[in-house]
C-alpha cells in the first residue's frame, strides 16, 4: 500500500482528496496547522472510509519540524495543497503569502530531494493565466503577469518545481484548478471557512441561511453576459478524483515529462447572477444580494478546455452546477 502525504489534508479539497485516496486504497498522512479548518474534519473523513489518516499538526514554514516529519516517515507521494488561497487578501499581504506558499513549497522539495523522494502534485490555479486572451483556457495559454499575489504564487511555485525536476530527476503534476465548490454527498465534509468567506459559494449559502446579511457582488459592468464575472466552477468531488488520476499517472511512470500541468474544470463558464440564480432555484431560498465595486485582483472570465485533462488523465468531471450548488447548501444545513 503506497503512503502518500497530504498537505492541508483537512482542508476543503485535501479533505475530499483524502477520502478518494483511501477509496483508491492508499495509506494517507495528513499534515495541517489548522489555520483555515477544524480538527474535527478528521473525525468525518474517518466515518465516511472507515479509516482514521495518520495526522501531524506542523505548520510548514518550521523547517526543521518539517525535517522531523520526514525522519519520521517515509512516503510513496506528496500532495500539495498547503497556502494561503484569498486573492483578496493576497493583494493587502503580500509578503505573509510569498512566505507561506514558496517557503513550505521549497522545504518540501529540499527533503524530497535530500532523500531522493518522488511523485509530487502540485495545487496550482487558473490565476496563472491572468485574463486569457482566448476562451476557454488550453495549457498552452501564456502565463501571464500575475492580477494578485496569491497568483503569483502558483507561477513562481510552478517554476521552483519544473527547475527543481529538471535538476533532480523529480517528476511532479502543477493541476491548474478553476472554481472548486460543493461538498461531499455524505455532507459529513464541505467548504469551511474560518471567519468571513473569501469565496462566492460559503458567502451564498451562508447568506441564504441567514449567517450573513447580504452577498455582495464584486462589480456589473464587466463585459460579460450580464456584466459579472465569468468562472467555471467544479465540484470539489471531481477536483479530488483528478488528484488520484495524477497521482497514479506518476506512480505508474505514465508522465511523458518530469513536470507537467493540467487544466482541471467542467469547461463551462457561469456568471456571478447565474450561479446566484441557480442557487436560488436548488435551494428555493432568494438571495439578498446588493452590486458593490469590482474587487482588486479579479478578471473579467476563465473557464478550461479540459481536452488534454480528459485525455492524458483519463479523468473528466461528473457532475454539473446544479448538484454541487444543491450538496453545498445540504452541507451549509447540516452545520
Amino acid at each position: 500500500m503506497k503512503k502518500i502525504l497530504v498537505t492541508g489534508g483537512l482542508g476543503f479539497i485535501g479533505s475530499h482528496t483524502v477520502v478518494e485516496l483511501q477509496n483508491a486504497g492508499f495509506e494517507v498522512v495528513i499534515i495541517d496547522d489548522l489555520s483555515n479548518t477544524r480538527i474535527s474534519v478528521l473525525d468525518k473523513i474517518t466515518e465516511i472510509t472507515g479509516q482514521k489518516p495518520a495526522y501531524y499538526n506542523i505548520d510548514l514554514r518550521i523547517k526543521k519540524d518539517v525535517k522531523t516529519f520526514f525522519d519520521t516517515n517515509k512516503v510513496d507521494g506528496i500532495i500539495h495543497f498547503a497556502a494561503f488561497k484569498a486573492v483578496g487578501e493576497s493583494v493587502q499581504n503580500p509578503l505573509d503569502y510569498y512566505e507561506n506558499n514558496l517557503g513550505t513549497l521549497v522545504y518540501l522539495l529540499q527533503e524530497m530531494r535530500d532523500r531522493k523522494l518522488d511523485n509530487f502534485i502540485f495545487s496550482s490555479s487558473c490565476t496563472v493565466y491572468g485574463q486569457a486572451d482566448e476562451l476557454p483556457i488550453t495549457e498552452n495559454a501564456p502565463v501571464k503577469t500575475a492580477e494578485s499575489t496569491y497568483g503569483n504564487t502558483k507561477q513562481i511555485g510552478e517554476e521552483i518545481i519544473k527547475e527543481t525536476c529538471k535538476a533532480h530527476n523529480l517528476n511532479a503534476i502543477a493541476l491548474r484548478y478553476f472554481n472548486p465548490i460543493g461538498a461531499h454527498d455524505s455532507v459529513k465534509i464541505g467548504e469551511l471557512p474560518i471567519g468571513v468567506p473569501q469565496n462566492l459559494i460559503p458567502f451564498v449559502t451562508q447568506t441564504a441561511a441567514g449567517i450573513r446579511k447580504e452577498l455582495s457582488v464584486f462589480g456589473d459592468d464587466y463585459p460579460t453576459i450580464d456584466g459579472t464575472a465569468v468562472r467555471d466552477y467544479i465540484h470539489v468531488v471531481d477536483l479530488a478524483k483528478a488528484h488520484i488520476a495524477a497521482l497514479q499517472r506518476l506512480i505508474n511512470k505514465n508522465n511523458k515529462q518530469n513536470f507537467e500541468f493540467f487544466n482541471v474544470g467542467t469547461g463551462t463558464g457561469s456568471s456571478v447572477l447565474q450561479v446566484i440564480k441557480a442557487f436560488e432555484k436548488a435551494s428555493g431560498k432568494l438571495l439578498n444580494y446588493k452590486i458593490v465595486d469590482r474587487r482588486e485582483g479579479d478578471i473579467t472570465a476563465a473557464y478550461a478546455d479540459t481536452t488534454i485533462a480528459n485525455q492524458e488523465l483519463n479523468w473528466k468531471t461528473e457532475k454539473n452546477l446544479d448538484e454541487a450548488l444543491t450538496a453545498a447548501w445540504k452541507w451549509q444545513l447540516n452545520q
